[in-house]
């Protein structure tokens, strides 16, 4: 089952420039600068979708010098993949269940 922390991180996740940010970063680590490149937005609304994934926990971050580096935290990924993967396992057998109506 779906514990209360996931909600969030499907939440964030289903923001389309913080899942295009999780592509990359599932890539290679990055800084800012690369990200606002590679995204095209804006440096602030960037760092204000970075703060929403950090506070998530879905990306940490790696000070070098004057840039911040993200980096993807895939247990975070891996343990959401899970418990879909159990879901999809658990819809496969309840094709078979069918509560009849009163």
């Amino acid at each position: 089952m779906l514990t209360s922390a996931d909600p969030d991180v499907m939440r964030v996740l289903g923001d389309p420039l913080r899942l295009k940010i999780v592509t990359l970063l599932a890539r290679e680590t990055l800084c800012t600068t690369h990200l606002v490149d590679e995204t095209g937005a804006k440096q602030t609304n960037l760092s204000n979708h970075m703060k929403i994934l950090r506070e998530a926990g879905v990306v940490e971050t790696e000070p070098c010098g004057r840039y911040t580096y993200y980096k993807l935290r895939p247990e975070v990924l891996t343990g959401l993949s899970e418990q879909f993967a159990a879901l999809a396992a658990s819809a496969r057998t309840a094709c078979e269940n069918k509560r009849a109506c009163p």
